[in-house]
């Protein structure tokens, strides 16, 4: 991450890597993404078609998953990509089989789309309840986070 650190040619690289990468080499990829976008969010920004394509496939190694999600709970998403996004990630909330960290990240995704999209917070809401009772303790947590951050706003 210190290497690539703002340096665009450098982050083409890794996400090349990540995109086209071996099985392998694009998990490993994936952890150092989502860290150097969180550092420069603006590197992201020509790749969201890809990460979203990437998001949709079924065959994708759950780790790619996680830190595709990871780093679009701390970017601000453009406004084009807002739509798709919210059903990738109530799809994820939704599902039963989705790993716990990519449902929390997913959850504060959603949250923060709420800024912009009020209307979603019932549908959220009626979710974290459907799954409350046989939630895990970190789901619950960030659930309840999500829950008082909507409120509040």
């Amino acid at each position: 991450m210190g290497y690539i650190g703002a340096d665009k040619d450098r982050f083409k690289a890794l996400v090349d890597l990540f995109f086209k990468g071996e099985y392998r080499i694009t998990q490993r990829a994936a952890w150092p993404l989502s860290y150097c976008v969180r550092n420069h969010p603006r590197l992201i920004e020509p790749y969201y078609k890809q990460l979203l394509d990437n998001l949709e496939k079924k065959d994708i190694h759950v780790a790619v998953v996680r830190n595709t999600v990871r780093l679009l709970q701390d970017v601000s998403i453009p406004k084009r990509w807002h739509g798709r996004v919210m059903n990738i990630c109530f799809d994820f909330v939704a599902d039963m089989q989705t790993p716990i960290a990519v449902k929390a990240f997913a959850l504060t995704i959603l949250s923060n789309l709420s800024e912009d999209y009020p209307e979603i917070k019932g549908e959220l809401k009626v979710l974290i309840e459907e799954q409350w009772q046989q939630a895990t303790p970190a789901f619950r947590s960030r659930a309840k986070k999500v829950l008082i951050s909507m409120e509040a706003k």
